[in-house]
């Protein structure tokens, strides 16, 4: 029979039922993660669309002209719904080991609510439709990436480096052309950005399967679904956000 190697203990065990239940473990945990990716992106969209239908949007975004045309502009409140996010990402990555699951749980559906209050302007900047086939177009090509980085033998550790590192240099030329206002800048961030998140999907998933063999049978096994899913949902909503700017059909 074949052998693997626990890589919690190093030790080497016969694989049969002891495989068979690892690997029934492993498909239980990543479909957990799935699931709290899929629900929260379910529940962003749902919030978006809501929000900017009712009327309400107009508390915290402003219809202003700028350079480049009419533009919805953060009220002060705007701008503290478009920062908790990152605020709660930071909560959930450094203080992770101090909350409870349940904690961790309410921390993601809150930070989904918010992402969507905060991408409601895209319903208002794009039609209904190019943002519903750019979502399935999204999500096509997600759900290939994902699977690519769950089933690949190759690793993919060694991509990690150089596209978070790309993800920090699509930050600063992004800062950058908020001054710039170029267009041309603006396609070529769209690009590169959705290349990187495209990376980033494979990569990510192939390292939330190999963190499963630490946290199984552990009480970190929920915290680490949770963050597996916050993780997989941010690469979704990039990828989104950035063929959206590139292929979406703005409103006139």
């Amino acid at each position: 029979m074949a052998n693997w190697s626990d890589p919690q203990t190093g030790a080497y065990v016969t694989a049969g039922a002891g495989a068979d239940a690892r690997d029934a473990g492993l498909r239980s945990y990543m479909l957990s993660v799935y699931n709290y990716m899929a629900s929260g992106v379910l529940l962003t969209g749902i919030v978006a669309l809501l929000f900017a239908k009712s009327g309400a949007i107009s508390v915290l975004f402003t219809l202003q002209e700028t350079s480049r045309g009419m533009a919805y502009s953060p009220s002060l409140l705007g701008w503290v719904v478009m920062l908790a996010p990152l605020g709660i990402v930071l909560v959930m990555s450094f203080a992770q080991r101090s909350l409870s699951t349940p904690a961790m749980q309410a921390l993601y559906w809150v930070y989904a609510t918010v992402m969507g209050l905060s991408l409601s302007t895209i319903f208002l900047a794009y039609t209904d439709t190019s943002i519903a086939q750019v979502f399935f177009a999204t999500a096509a090509g997600f759900a290939g990436l994902s699977l690519w980085g769950y089933t690949t033998k190759r690793d993919l550790s060694g991509f990690g480096t150089f596209l978070i590192m790309g993800v920090v240099g699509l930050i600063v030329a992004s800062i950058v052309n908020l001054f710039l206002n170029s267009g041309p800048l603006s396609l070529a961030i769209s690009a590169i950005g959705v290349l990187l998140f495209a990376g980033l999907t494979a990569y990510d998933t192939q390292k939330i399967k190999s963190m499963y063999f630490y946290v199984a049978g552990t009480d970190m096994r929920g915290k680490a679904v949770v963050m597996g899913a916050l993780t997989l949902y941010l690469d979704f909503i990039n990828m989104f956000l950035f063929l959206l700017r590139l292929f979406g059909s703005q409103r006139n």
